[in-house]
């Protein structure tokens, strides 16, 4: 997915979602591998309510492959416990 399609489905719904997931694309995304990539627009698939919850730890992805993108976008945006 080019850049300018990832960061328009990077923009969300919700202000608070797009105060995780813009910064995380701009300052986190280029350094990750190619899976890990692949892995972050598999998870712009995801329903808004989902992420808001996953984001806030009220619940975790029952996938393992969006738990990995999940928790490197917590480590890598200040969502840590």
């Amino acid at each position: 997915m080019d850049r300018n399609r990832l960061f328009w489905a990077s923009r969300r719904g919700m202000l608070e979602l797009d105060l995780v997931l813009l910064p995380f694309l701009e300052n986190v995304y280029d350094s990750l591998d190619e899976a890990d990539q692949q892995r972050y627009v598999q998870l712009l698939e995801s329903e808004d309510q989902d992420l808001f919850a996953w984001f806030l730890r009220r619940e975790d992805p029952s996938d393992p492959e969006l738990m990995r993108i999940v928790q490197i976008i917590r480590d890598n945006t200040g969502l840590q416990e």
